[in-house]
């Protein structure tokens, strides 16, 4: 596999690069903080402008290869692939901490979506429209908008990067890559594979840096046509000014702080199990996490007798042991803010029902291991209540009704996704028609799948939707052509 020695480095105008002033970076695992699992060379603004003038001047012939051969370049891509999912399983598991079988199935989910967009490939025509005047024919078609830049968060380092490249690399627009420092990994192993794929040079550029200033100096360079981001709502807002300066193209998918409305619901077990997995999956670090359960005084006893149990049980660990459901947390600094928001509920009258701190003795002193935490009587509008912690802490918000449950639920600054949990499919579709949210979901977890649309409302998204074949109205523009013939 044509990996660069390390420390590894950007990859810009089909070449493994780094500048003689280039910083050294080292990542540590989060589950031993003393081991180094990576290390890489930083690239600079100056690599930034290398990789957005590589993807101009590759642009013009990318956008004119076939809609057979960008296919076929992502059917090599998941041949490659399916070779090579345990070892970026493991660099993802090592680098940001998630355990080894949410890595797998984050990898695994990878060949579906793959596939789904190599076929999206031969799929990218509009419409046909009748005309008012005779002989004249009416077809709107779509061409790639251009360079693109993609941002990435840390949180799902494989399916992220590849949400963005594929679909601009099938639509014809060559890419630059940013993923978050975190857990770059998976992104270099991607430049590798199609580095061996033959991928012309500059279709595709990879930047491993800081968003600050590698960030930065990609977004705002005036080759770049479009600009696809996923991560927290400040940096996407700000992003967004950015973008305006310029009428760049831009599709955000932002944070969140998604809610589990649950009222008149028998089966509380399957309620809670639902909701759990939604919660502590990824350690909580999730755009999609249920990040607080609202809950109606009939079912309210029962359901927190069951989420404490399942969180209790959770088997908290190194990311590469088998038996670990949830791992560390990512860093040092978010470990400290998820215990300050729990610290801040406290103060504001919550209380803590299992967890709430963190983990110690035996191997949890060696990383940054975090108590699956459920808090309750979460007071509306505090802070447990409507900011987004992006960690294991689960906030129970007692209501009195549906009505007020509704409006609990969107009274946040996120609209990302909801969840419902009722017999009463009344209450059901009232809840699914108000949520100020741009997905929801009915009796079932907020998890997504790679064919359907995924975005969201207010200061969680704006747009295109990502994921499914909503996202080539980002890559690609609308063009309106009229034809005139004789008789």
């Amino acid at each position: 596999m044509d990996l660069p020695d390390a420390p590894w480095r950007s990859y810009v105008a089909g070449q493994w690069t780094a500048g003689p002033d280039a910083r050294h970076y080292e990542i540590v695992d989060p589950g031993r903080t003393r081991d180094t699992v990576s290390r890489y060379l930083l690239a600079t603004p100056e690599d930034a402008e290398r990789a957005a003038a590589a993807a101009r001047d590759a642009f013009p012939a990318w956008a004119e290869t076939t809609a057979g051969r960008r296919s076929d370049l992502v059917y090599g891509l998941v041949d490659l692939w399916q070779t090579r999912m345990e070892t970026v399983a493991e660099i993802v598991s090592l680098e940001m901490g998630k355990p080894l079988a949410e890595s797998r199935s984050e990898a695994s989910r990878a060949v579906a979506e793959l596939r789904f967009w190599a076929g999206e490939a031969l799929r990218l025509g509009d419409r046909t429209f009748p005309s008012a005047r005779p002989h004249t024919e009416i077809a709107t078609i779509r061409e790639p908008i251009g360079p693109v830049a993609g941002i990435t968060p840390w949180n799902f380092p494989i399916l992220s990067p590849l949400r963005k490249v594929v679909p601009a690399l099938v639509s014809g627009c060559p890419v630059v890559l940013k993923p978050a420092l975190q857990a770059p990994g998976a992104s270099v192993h991607i430049a590798a594979m199609l580095h061996e794929l033959g991928v012309p040079a500059g279709v595709f550029g990879l930047l491993i840096g800081g968003g600050s200033d590698v960030g930065a100096a990609l977004v705002g360079h005036p080759a770049i046509a479009g600009i696809t981001f996923t991560g927290s709502t400040d940096v996407g807002l700000r992003i967004a000014g950015d973008a305006a300066a310029r009428n760049v193209r831009l599709q955000l998918e932002m944070g969140g702080k998604n809610a589990a409305v649950v009222t008149r619901c028998a089966d509380v077990d399957r309620a809670a199990a639902e909701i759990s997995a939604a919660a502590f999956a990824v350690a909580g670090q999730r755009c999609t996490a249920i990040s607080r359960v609202v809950v109606t005084p009939d079912v309210r006893e029962p359901l927190e007798r069951v989420l404490v149990e399942k969180a209790a049980a959770l088997r908290v660990g190194h990311g590469l042991a088998t038996d670990t459901v949830m791992g560390p947390i990512v860093s040092k600094d978010q470990f400290t803010k998820i215990h300050g928001y729990v610290e801040q509920g406290v103060r504001d009258g919550a209380r803590v029902l299992t967890g709430g701190g963190p983990l110690t003795g035996g191997g949890y002193d060696d990383g940054y291991y975090y108590a699956p935490t459920v808090v309750t009587d979460v007071p509306r509008g505090s802070a447990l209540a409507v900011e987004e912690v992006f960690g294991p802490v689960l906030s129970i918000v007692p209501v009195d009704d549906l009505e007020e449950a509704i409006d609990v639920a969107n009274e946040t600054r996120y609209g990302l996704t909801a969840a419902i949990f009722t017999d009463d499919m009344d209450a059901a579709h009232a809840f699914v028609r108000r949520s100020q949210t741009g997905m929801v979901h009915v009796n079932h977890g907020t998890n997504s799948e790679g064919q359907v649309p995924f975005g969201g409302m207010k200061q969680s998204g704006q747009g295109a939707y990502g994921i499914g074949d909503s996202a080539k109205d980002f890559f690609t523009s609308l063009k309106a052509v009229y034809s005139m013939y004789r008789r």
